[in-house]
């Protein structure tokens, strides 16, 4: 309002533009362009657009903008160029200067020009916001399925792990949760009921080894079932396709004698029953040799996938082995009918963090509705810090994720040691009898690798609910 182009060393509201040199009862000792009144201008753009540095000279950077109020521009000049940022209505536009990378919202983008949808933004003040209502975790205090289980038939089991929950049509009072037992050969998948979601019986194999030569004989790892509903707090009910069946999607090995032999593969199942699985496609979906192009964060491996069924499109979430780092991150692939798929063009859509509980691996995803809050919820296990721990992430379309960066459930919260090593590869289920939520988890620590179980409330209290 006074004209002023430069920042004055102080400013006096109520002094016109011939008081401004004053200061220091001296008529001109106020000086006119003051690096310390500058100071805001440097805090503006990471205040309001989260623009900051995450490596000497901008080379790394990122951008989590504030999503409140209209629009806001910034410039920042770099030794590699200026970087320009513009926050408006519609979207989000930022000019990257090439030998520069921005991280925004968990993905990486190079030099150039990229222009995000305001729509899809989640600011990380967000994520913590969101995340409150998954915090607080009650630990039970062993297995519910044991690393040894016994099964009629399959004598040597030596590990179970990834745990998945589901329901049958027209019995809501039994849950099922499929798993895999390895047995020093190889994966197989089995079954398990129960009414009270703590207690497990009837063990039994739901899926075997395929036959030799074939991209499963290694090993079968049932789990990506297709919902009714994908709401968090829906029941885990399968769904029925027109000609009376179900459909999962399943990982795979080829080879045996050897725990997760490398490169993993993705098959097709179906069952008549829910109980009893079998290859539904001779050939894998999804491999490292394709379909598409292959790049080089999927290029060594190819591991379990998810499946989401939303406005007749099917996501296949699924992460994948990048070496020589051997690091994990989670990508997603797109079907119209379940048979053929097409990989995103901007995966993966997770990466691995510079720094925190995931600076190894992003894996694993299990995704679901959020009716109440309008978004999507994620959760995902991250390995850092020595150890793998239970993640979450948030987004509005399947595609742009922003995560929470700190775990949910950390390796280690149960003190009897359970989960001491690795907490990861969670199945979350809602039960309305007692208003609970159970994540169960493969919880390796001093007893071994099986099948653990958390709970949003005490299991005191649930044993007396329920």
């Amino acid at each position: 309002e006074t004209g002023a182009t430069t920042f004055y060393e102080a400013f006096k509201e109520e002094e016109t533009i011939s008081d401004v040199a004053a200061f220091y009862d001296r008529p001109f000792a106020r000086s006119l362009c003051h690096a310390w009144s500058a100071g805001p201008c440097a805090m503006y753009p990471e205040i309001l657009l989260g623009v900051r540095p995450l490596s000497n000279g901008w080379k790394d950077w990122t951008c989590s903008p504030l999503l409140e109020g209209s629009s806001v521009t910034s410039e920042i000049h770099t030794a590699y160029g200026t970087i320009r940022v513009h926050l408006d209505q519609t979207h989000l536009r930022v000019s990257v200067p090439a030998g520069t990378t921005m991280k925004l919202m968990n993905k990486n983008y190079e030099g150039g020009v990229h222009c995000i949808p305001r729509s899809v933004l989640i600011s990380s003040e967000m994520t913590k916001q969101w995340s409150k209502k998954y915090r607080g975790w009650h630990y039970h205090d062993k297995h519910v399925i044991p690393p040894n289980p016994i099964i009629a038939g399959h004598e040597g089991i030596q590990m179970t792990d990834v745990p998945t929950v589901f329901q049958l049509p027209g019995n809501d009072e039994k849950f099922y949760m499929s798993f895999i037992g390895f047995d020093g050969i190889g994966y197989q998948s089995f079954i398990a009921e129960s009414y009270d979601l703590v207690e497990w019986t009837n063990l039994r194999l739901a899926m075997g080894y395929g036959e030799e030569g074939e991209f499963d004989h290694g090993g079968v790892v049932l789990g990506a079932y297709i919902y009714e509903s994908y709401n968090i707090d829906a029941p885990r009910l399968l769904k029925k396709t027109k000609d009376d069946r179900f459909l999962s999607l399943y990982g795979a090995y080829a080879e045996k004698n050897e725990y997760e032999a490398d490169p993993g593969y993705q098959g097709l199942a179906s069952s008549s029953d829910g109980m009893h699985w079998q290859r539904e496609k001779d050939e894998s979906i999804l491999s490292i040799h394709g379909p598409g192009e292959v790049d080089d964060w999927e290029k060594h491996s190819i591991y379990q996938p998810w499946l989401v069924e939303h406005n007749g499109v099917y996501y296949n979430f699924y992460n994948a082995k990048q070496m020589p780092e051997w690091i994990e991150q989670i990508g997603i692939a797109t079907s119209q009918c379940l048979y053929e798929w097409d990989r995103h063009s901007d995966n993966p859509i997770i990466s691995v963090n510079k720094d925190g509980f995931d600076t190894q691996f992003c894996s694993d995803a299990k995704v679901f509705w959020d009716e109440v809050e309008k978004h999507w919820v994620m959760f995902f296990y991250g390995v850092g810090r020595g150890a793998a721990h239970i993640m979450i992430a948030f987004s509005k379309d399947l595609i742009h994720w922003e995560r929470d960066t700190t775990p949910l459930y950390q390796a280690g919260g149960n003190p009897s040691g359970l989960d001491k090593k690795y907490a990861h590869k969670v199945s979350i289920v809602y039960n309305p009898r007692n208003d609970t939520f159970y994540m169960y988890y493969c919880a390796v620590g001093d007893n071994g690798r099986g099948i653990g179980l958390i709970t949003s409330k005490p299991l005191s209290m649930i044993a007396h609910d329920s």
